[in-house]
């Protein structure tokens, strides 16, 4: 009931909100980077790059007191979450179902330099070796496990936003 009442009084407190958790789970993915030593995989790089998209729009959905500019914001978070959603959870299934021929792929950047587009992004959405192995865990989560949760997470926030605003609109 309290998230509720938040979602109806402080609608830009909860955007800063998920903009300063996708901004921590960045920081946290960069510190595994580089202090740790873990690689990003293709499918780990399109993860952080859906963060960032939903940071930014969350902080400048935020920065509005606009109901109609929530509403749109909301909209598009639910849409960014899920797209972000989609990737985590098919790194996850190429984690416990790792392909029989494992072939370490290219970096996101190599294969952007190398291919079109149009040949780029289904070798990403394919994953290699990178994308299978489990270098890291949680509570016995892998990254990716833990990166479709948060995804959900922001989502479900984003669709309840979104379901809020529209009532009082």
């Amino acid at each position: 009931m309290i998230l509720l009442t938040w979602f109806d009084t402080h609608p830009r407190r909860v955007f800063a909100a998920i903009s300063a958790v996708c901004v921590a789970l960045l920081a946290f993915g960069l510190y595994l980077q580089h202090v740790v030593g873990l690689e990003p995989c293709p499918m780990c790089i399109v993860q952080r790059y859906a963060l960032v998209l939903i940071a930014l729009v969350a902080a400048l959905t935020g920065s509005t007191s606009r109901k109609s500019l929530h509403i749109g914001g909301a909209v598009l978070l639910a849409v960014l979450a899920g797209f972000g959603a989609f990737v985590a959870a098919r790194q996850s299934w190429l984690q416990w179902y790792p392909p029989e021929v494992v072939s370490c792929g290219r970096d996101l950047y190599g294969m952007i330099e190398t291919f079109p587009l149009q040949r780029v992004i289904p070798m990403i959405f394919k994953g290699s070796g990178d994308c299978s192995a489990v270098d890291w865990t949680f509570l016995g989560g892998s990254i990716a496990n833990w990166s479709f949760l948060c995804f959900v997470a922001i989502g479900l926030l984003a669709l309840g936003l979104l379901v809020r605003r529209m009532r009082r609109a």
